[in-house]
């Protein structure tokens, strides 16, 4: 039975996935390998995990501008994740994921997306509707 996670509405085309989640935080210029598609800091909880393709869901976003620019890049080589969904976001980097056309929500009515929503759920995220359903349990 589907489960649905009001937020508040976010940014970008509804999707469908299943979601990477780490109680950490997220900055797309020092977390990550964007050629390989992997998150490559080691102290990362997703170290050596691929984002390609994957919702990720984390606490909130570190860094500044540069990591609004890169969302940009990696979206245009096919390297990104399918959405970011976090319990708080910065405003950069919502400007990032608008520029890169990405899928990007935040603020749950239930709480912390990193306790609510586990590793290979499969979800649906509609930003317009500040909606997140879990159809099913990793």
């Amino acid at each position: 039975m589907p489960i649905e996670l009001k937020c508040h509405r976010g940014i970008g085309p509804a999707v469908t996935g299943p979601a990477l989640v780490a109680d950490d935080n997220f900055s797309a210029r020092y977390d990550l390998d964007r050629i390989k598609g992997t998150f490559s800091r080691p102290a990362h909880k997703l170290f050596g995990q691929s984002y390609v393709g994957k919702i990720l869901v984390l606490v909130t976003a570190k860094g500044g501008v540069a990591s609004a620019w890169m969302l940009r890049e990696m979206a245009a080589r096919g390297m990104a994740p399918k959405a970011i969904v976090f319990d708080r976001a910065n405003t950069i980097l919502a400007q990032g994921a608008a520029f890169a056309e990405m899928t990007m929500v935040d603020r749950f009515e239930a709480g912390d997306p990193t306790r609510l929503i586990q590793n290979g759920d499969e979800l649906r995220i509609e930003p317009e509707l500040g909606l997140v359903t879990i159809l099913n349990r990793g």
